[in-house]
């Protein structure tokens, strides 16, 4: 373990709550009406909020800019509209990314009147103000995260096969059925975000993350990672 490495463990229970009733929502960073200035971001990572909303609910169209969008669907199915005139259906095992830029509006809805809808929204601060507005929806199939850390959003798009974002970083989602170690590589002075959605993740030194919880790593150029059986996580390579 590097010795310069610094970790903090962000446990599912410290995160935000709010129950709005059609919406239950849980804030890893300050947003909305949860303010704490130790807690604005990690390295350009502002937003990740964990979001359960019922059926035939959901955000109408409101406006964003400058801020790189990514959701990630757990459960259920998500419907997306905005004001360049997307319209889609997302799944698991697909990823959407929306450069909000210079200004877009856009909405996001349980698109079943029936089956609940689980999903992760993340916002990245990005390399630079004023992109023109984009969407893209990037599917990589449940599938393929079997067993191994697959990048899903990357700067690097092109050459990884990813939905692509406008900011240094690489998104990446594994499932690991049966029991695992990975170790990630990374360039100097990077930072590492760890999310849980479901099962453990352990350490070297025997720490353990848990269901929802998180990890913050900065200057850990190799990290080991031991996934238990029915773990599934979210990686995220950081400036």
């Amino acid at each position: 373990m590097n010795m310069t490495m610094k970790r903090s463990i962000q446990r599912a229970g410290d995160r935000y709550h709010n129950n709005h009733g059609w919406l239950k929502t849980y804030f890893s960073f300050s947003f909305a009406d949860y303010y704490d200035p130790e807690n604005m971001h990690f390295s350009e990572l502002r937003v990740l909020n964990d979001d359960h909303i019922a059926p035939g609910t959901g955000f109408g169209l409101h406006p964003h800019k400058n801020m790189e969008i990514v959701t990630v669907v757990l459960k259920g199915e998500l419907e997306h509209k905005d004001s360049t005139g997307n319209r889609e259906i997302i799944v698991p095992g697909q990823i959407q990314r929306m450069s909000a830029g210079t200004g877009i509006y856009h909405g996001e809805a349980n698109a079943s009147s029936s089956e609940p809808l689980e999903l992760l929204q993340l916002w990245f601060m990005p390399e630079r103000l004023g992109i023109d507005p984009s969407y893209e929806t990037h599917t990589y199939g449940l599938e393929s995260i079997q067993n191994r850390l697959l990048p899903v959003v990357s700067n690097h798009a092109e050459e990884l096969g990813t939905a692509h974002i406008h900011q240094d970083m690489t998104m990446y989602l594994g499932q690991f059925p049966e029991e695992e170690e990975v170790t990630i590589e990374q360039r100097p002075n990077r930072s590492l975000y760890v999310f849980v959605m479901e099962g453990e993740v352990g350490f070297e030194d025997g720490e353990v993350l848990h269901r929802r919880d998180a990890a913050r790593i900065k200057n850990a150029d190799t990290m080991k990672f031991h996934f238990k059986p029915g773990t599934h996580v979210m990686v995220i390579d950081l400036p």
